[in-house]
């Protein structure tokens, strides 16, 4: 089958398309015939193991320990080990294979019936697997650690990535008020997500707005963690979702003298139950992906880059033979 593969950290210049052996099927395996994958921050710092700890979390201290990268998947069941319950062939799935081995671009991974839920009935493969990591941190941010309900007011930053296209509808879908922060050409598309209020970040500075918020989910990291804590309620969360070490070391060192505004970092953590959950508001019309560019399996390094450049509205996706797409 055809993948890309990474043999050594660094660019994008390191991902290659290769012939490399169908994955084996284990007894506890589903194999799953690729239809689309997604691109995602997760994708780039692990290619460039940045944060530099993630060496020392088991992807490799030198190398990559993975040498296929790839974490959301959309595609058809081919095969089932025998200890496999909730799949059978032919079952349309979708995923985050994260914590079972990546493995997402190329034509067909084998994993964990764990890491994979039912598709989504009303969407198509691309917009599946446009979901799993994304909507999964912006969900569990909300949820988990910032504790969103209704009524609260709370604050997208990035409102227009792939996180944050997420990050609204879900706090929107919580009732609570929600305000994004975006450039000035991705305005009517947060708005169209259902936000309440919308920042162009280029012409005005949210954090001096006089506002403040009971929840702040920062999903683009451009800005001092500290400006945000200044529109921090007394009793707030500030969510970093991702990042880079120096923005995780940021949080974590001033989260040390909060006070009692809670300053949080979180990353996507795998679940079955949260892609079914997700998969209910997907399929009721509450949350839908937002897709920005396409591209073929040996497009993935230019996918990368272009996600690098933090340019992209809502999700880069993978397909097997199709052009790239230009943005809207």
């Amino acid at each position: 089958m055809k993948a890309i593969v990474q043999y050594e950290y660094g660019s994008a210049d390191n991902l290659r398309l290769e012939e490399i052996p169908m994955p084996a099927l284990r007894d506890d395996g589903v194999l799953v015939r690729i239809e689309a994958a997604s691109v995602n921050a997760a994708d780039w710092h692990m290619m460039r193991a940045d944060p530099f700890f993630v060496r020392f979390l088991g992807f490799g201290l030198f190398a990559p320990k993975h040498r296929v990268p790839g974490a959301d998947i959309a595609g058809r069941v081919e095969a089932v080990g025998k200890n496999v319950t909730r799949f059978r062939v032919g079952d349309e799935v979708f995923g985050d294979l994260s914590a079972h081995g990546w493995g997402g671009f190329a034509e067909y991974v084998c994993t964990s019936e764990q890491a994979l839920a039912p598709k989504p009935s009303n969407v198509s493969f691309e917009e599946a697997a446009a979901v799993p990591l994304a909507a999964l941190a912006a969900l569990q941010a909300l949820r988990d650690c910032g504790r969103a309900r209704a009524g609260q007011r709370v604050l997208v930053n990035g409102a227009s990535g792939g996180v944050g296209t997420f990050a609204v509808q879900i706090a929107k879908a919580l009732n609570a008020e929600v305000t994004g922060v975006c450039s000035t050409r991705n305005l009517e598309l947060v708005r169209s997500l259902g936000a309440d209020h919308v920042v162009d970040y280029t012409r005005a500075d949210v954090t001096r707005s006089g506002h403040e918020y009971d929840l702040i989910v920062d999903a683009a990291a451009y800005r001092s963690v500290s400006d945000y804590r200044r529109v921090l309620r007394d009793g707030g969360t500030y969510v970093l979702v991702g990042g880079t070490t120096g923005a995780f070391l940021r949080v974590a060192l001033l989260g040390r003298w909060s006070g009692s505004k809670a300053m949080k970092v979180h990353a996507s953590r795998p679940s079955a139950a949260d892609l079914i959950a997700l998969t209910k508001l997907i399929e009721a019309g509450t949350v839908r992906p937002v897709l920005d560019r396409r591209y073929p399996l040996s497009g993935v390094p230019e996918a990368v880059r272009y996600l690098e450049s933090r340019r992209a509205r809502g999700k880069v996706v993978v397909t097997p033979a199709t052009a790239v797409v230009p943005p809207s």
